[in-house]
């Protein structure tokens, strides 16, 4: 039930324009986050990162089969051309025999419109298949995004995953559909030719072959150095589409605040080392440009003197001249082409390893079922829980360190704590949204890490402190915590929630709430995502400080309607008030990472100097502030 809570993007700091001059401001911080792009080696294997491209590429191998196929002939007869050529030159046009030009001029005619014929075909066999794959291999990297960690999510920016769902998949699909094909068909076309030319006379051929062995050396130091620039300018852009994101989302705090001038430099800042990059990219392909096309003309220029004085002396025919240059013009095509086809090869080999590495993360397999739990061990349990951030130096001890405490069948415990004493992170484990790195948690006796999560999530279900709420109907929303709920229990669930408001927006339920929902209030979003977590009537509820942003009357109102549905659920809530703390049967204090005391408010106001502090709110020991009010940490 807390399924839809897993792939929240991350908002941070939001977008600028150009508006009001404002004061100058420190630097906010980088969206640069997702190490694992920074880390990709330089020196790398381009065909073994686009092998990886197989098992997606085979569903359609024999359409791509029939492409290459069709774009083989049609450049077949583009080498037929240049012989027809030399016929003509050495028959009709030696022979002034115009009656037999025709069938020749035909010919070629016909040649023409096979070609044609051919790259059209070429294209539309591809076009529906290569849509398709794309479609599959995005809903594959959003599978796997939904399916990991929230502490991936910690650690990427939404604009790297965003890069990865849309250009790099662009950039794959293109690949496959033209630089794939004309890379195996001008090298079978570049070697057909060359036969064609020593066919036609050895010596020519070889002078036109000279400039092979440099253009070999130059393209694979090219390729090196491309594939470099190629990957930071694909991690330059999801850079880019990071900052963008966050400013558009936060559009409001630079508002508010004046951050324009700020988020304007940092968006500049991006898009200046962006186009920096670019411009490397262009001067290394227009250098290598440069030479693929210098070089061959210079052996072209001389194979044609050496021509003109072969056939000054009779060695060779007009004919064979022209067909044999004919053929090498022919040619100019794929051995033009190769530095764009070697340059998009490298942009999709480092799309491709962009893709992988996010379908490559680890996932956090269940254990093995457990057995039968005993009769007695029923409810919520967490023994010897300890937890820590994999981002955490190592230094630095446990957030978590030993936590024990047994929630009883049909028992709300409330859970309060210091600010940062890591509440919010205990209740994020329950749902398994973190992995807790010791101990065991149990629901009714089952190690949770031996429940599917699908089923654990419908057994828990989860209110945050920060609501999300997605671009959907407040229906889709709410829904999203119990898909087959009916609509009974939908109403039921509002009107615990107190979520009274909804009837009065222009389509009541169906009214849609707009992307966060930021037309709603934060009070009014609190209530729809409370009512969320208690829509399916789950068998255990967990709430993290839920009535945060509620009023006074309206915040008794919902703890007058939640005290039923706590009733009839297993529920841990995070209080930050007194009176949420009332709703519980029993209180739970966190405190240096364990649970210092359990009891009822009065047993613990007598019992516990750590929880009088935190109801009094006067500062723990190293702090300035109370302390209950606060938010949990992180």
């Amino acid at each position: 039930m807390a399924e839809n809570q897993d792939s929240t993007l991350p908002q941070s700091t939001p977008r600028p324009k150009q508006e009001d001059p404002d004061p100058p401001a420190p630097d906010l911080p980088s969206p640069d986050r997702g190490a694992p792009d920074r880390d990709a080696p330089e020196h790398r294997s381009t065909v073994r990162s686009l092998l990886r491209l197989a098992p997606y590429a085979r569903a359609i191998r024999w359409r791509l089969a029939a492409s290459i196929g069709a774009a083989l002939v049609a450049s077949a007869s583009v080498l037929v051309v240049p012989l027809v050529l030399g016929r003509i030159v050495d028959g009709p046009i030696a022979r002034h025999d115009m009656a037999a030009l025709w069938p020749l001029a035909g010919l070629l005619l016909a040649l023409g419109l096979v070609e044609a014929a051919l790259f059209y075909s070429r294209r539309v066999i591809l076009a529906r298949p290569l849509s398709r794959l794309e479609t599959a291999m995005r809903g594959d990297l959003y599978a796997k995004l939904q399916r990991l960690p929230v502490s991936f999510h910690d650690r990427w920016s939404s604009g790297q995953l965003l890069s990865r769902a849309t250009s790099d998949m662009f950039t794959m699909r293109l690949f496959l559909a033209f630089p794939l094909v004309f890379l195996i068909v001008n090298s079978v076309m570049f070697l057909a030719g060359t036969a064609v030319m020593f066919t036609l006379d050895w010596r020519l051929a070889l002078i036109t072959l000279l400039p092979a062995a440099p253009l070999i050396v130059l393209t694979r130091h090219f390729e090196s150095g491309y594939s470099v620039a190629a990957r930071r300018a694909q991690d330059q852009t999801g850079d880019l589409a990071t900052v963008i994101e966050e400013s558009v989302l936060g559009i409001r705090i630079l508002k508010a605040f004046g951050r324009h001038r700020t988020m304007a430099e940092r968006f500049r800042g991006q898009t200046h080392e962006l186009r920096a990059t670019e411009l490397h990219k262009a001067g290394m392909l227009a250098n290598l440009w440069a030479v693929i096309v210098g070089l061959p003309e210079l052996a072209l220029g001389c194979a044609l003197a050496v021509g003109a004085y072969l056939v000054s002396q009779d060695e060779l025919t007009t004919g064979a001249l022209v067909a044999f240059l004919s053929t090498a013009l022919a040619l100019r095509w794929p051995v033009e082409s190769l530095g764009w086809l070697l340059a998009y090869a490298n942009e999709a080999s480092t799309a491709t390893d962009r893709f992988f590495e996010v379908l490559d993360e680890p996932e956090t397999a269940d254990a093995p079922a457990a057995g039968a739990a005993p009769a007695e061990d029923t409810g919520l349990r967490l023994t010897g829980v300890r937890f820590r951030y994999p981002d955490a130096p190592d230094d630095t001890p446990d957030l978590l360190r030993g936590v024990d405490l047994h929630i009883r069948p049909g028992e709300t415990m409330a859970l309060v704590g210091a600010t940062g004493s890591g509440k919010t992170t205990l209740t994020a484990l329950l749902p398994r949204l973190y992995e807790a790195t010791g101990g065991v948690i149990t629901l009714d006796g089952k190690d949770i890490r031996g429940i599917p999560r699908a089923r654990l999530r419908e057994l828990v279900s989860v209110a945050f402190e920060e609501p999300t709420l997605f671009s959907a109907s407040v229906g889709e929303n709410v829904l999203m915590g119990a898909p087959e709920a009916s609509p009974e229990q939908l109403r039921r669930a509002l009107e615990t929630a107190q979520a009274g408001f909804v009837e009065r927006l222009p389509a009541g339920v169906g009214t849609q709430v707009g992307e966060q929902g930021l037309s709603l209030s934060g009070g009014q979003r609190q209530r729809l995502a409370l009512a969320r977590a208690v829509v399916g009537d789950p068998a255990f509820l967990v709430l993290d400080d839920p009535l945060s942003a509620l009023d006074v009357h309206t915040e008794a109102l919902v703890e007058q309607a939640l005290r039923e549905v706590l009733a009839a659920t297993t529920a841990l809530v995070v209080a930050h008030r007194p009176s949420t703390v009332l709703l519980a049967d029993r209180v739970a204090v966190l405190d240096d990472g364990r649970i210092a005391a359990v009891g009822t408010h009065q047993e613990l106001l007598e019992s516990s100097a750590v929880y009088r502090r935190l109801m009094s709110g006067e500062p723990t020991p190293g702090e300035s502030a109370p302390t209950l009010e606060g938010s949990s940490a992180r």
